[in-house]
């Protein structure tokens, strides 16, 4: 129990000054918590915009290594990709995912070579790759799981003998983390770490996402039968206990904002790095308030950012990545 009692107490004398309000503030944002994603795109002629995110594109292997540059420059420790995968190279069954010269397989080779002290983050889930925009394969109109793991086991393996540093399975398939690291340490992958998408809902903040890998016009029906329900919170941790259990050396939680109780809860209880997606959604409609003079953008990103923090996360996947590391560069 706190008992402070008013005037002995003035809890605003610690916030009289800059000086002070730096000395007592009770957490920090860094480029160290930043993860950048960012999406690729076959072909090397010029940049994408992705039109409901703005600031954001699409970028052919030609020019990644420039893109990625001002992430080295900034020394933000970590890039997601995420691949937008042509039409013709879709089928029911995402084989593409299993192709060592797809398109992430590519990009992780040059950028590994270009730039090894960034980490790198590979989206393991067949949405990329199939026409029907699952994260599985379909059985009579439902995502079959375990058919599923195992293409995700190959997936994983696949992406890490190229170069991918941290495995992230975003499909949301019972057992897949099991499956994944007997699957990269028989491959003699013992230092791949993974990083689980252990809480991910059905949100409906994952619209501009889905515009900028191409999967969003494809997907037939809803993802509600593996993607967790937004009214849980309890089931969240035993997403989580089960994906620890298996061997996922961090879990994230996705979306972020709306889930910062979640990410609170996730931390209390298990005391292990824990992360969060900024999601396109919760970026596109920061930048659209921001671009029609309604919120300070700058300020709306960091304060966002910092909210995770607070709520307990070592770090945040967010499209304000270098944003937010040029601020903290230039306000050190």
């Amino acid at each position: 129990m706190i008992n402070r009692e008013f005037p002995a107490t003035r809890l605003r004398r610690n916030r009289y000054d800059d000086a002070t309000r730096r000395l007592v503030a009770e957490h920090r944002l860094s480029v160290d918590d930043l993860i950048w994603p960012i999406f690729l795109r076959e072909g090397d002629g010029p940049a994408e915009p992705v039109a409901s995110m703005p600031g954001v594109a699409r970028t052919g292997l030609a020019g990644l290594a420039r893109h990625v540059e001002q992430a080295a420059r900034l020394r933000i420790p970590a890039i997601a990709l995420f691949p937008a995968t042509p039409a013709a190279q879709k089928d029911s069954e995402g084989t593409q995912a299993l192709n060592e010269d797809n398109l992430m397989c590519r990009a992780a080779r040059l950028l590994k070579a270009e730039y090894p002290q960034i980490a790198l983050v590979g989206d393991v889930a067949l949405d990329p790759y199939t026409d029907h925009g699952h994260d599985g394969v379909l059985r009579d109109g439902y995502v079959a799981n375990d058919e599923s793991v195992a293409i995700l086991v190959r997936q994983a393996v696949n992406q890490a003998q190229a170069g991918i540093d941290i495995i992230a399975p975003s499909d949301m398939m019972d057992g897949r983390i099991g499956a994944i690291r007997a699957g990269l340490d028989a491959a003699g992958l013992i230092h791949t770490r993974i990083m689980s998408y252990a809480a991910k809902y059905a949100s409906a903040f994952y619209g501009p996402f889905r515009d900028a890998i191409g999967s969003g016009g494809a997907l037939r029906g809803d993802k509600k039968t593996y993607q967790m329900n937004p009214a849980n919170s309890d089931e969240a941790l035993h997403e989580v206990a089960m994906d620890l259990a298996e061997g996922a050396d961090m879990v994230m939680v996705k979306p972020g904002m709306p889930y910062l109780d979640i990410i609170a809860r996730v931390k209390a209880r298990f005391e292990v790095p824990v992360f969060a997606y900024q999601v396109s959604g919760e970026y596109a409609m920061i930048m659209a308030a921001a671009q029609n003079g309604w919120i300070d953008g700058e300020r709306a990103m960091l304060e966002s950012l910092l909210g995770f923090k607070r709520a307990g996360c070592s770090g945040v996947l967010s499209y304000f990545a270098v944003q937010a590391a040029a601020f903290l560069e230039a306000n050190p």
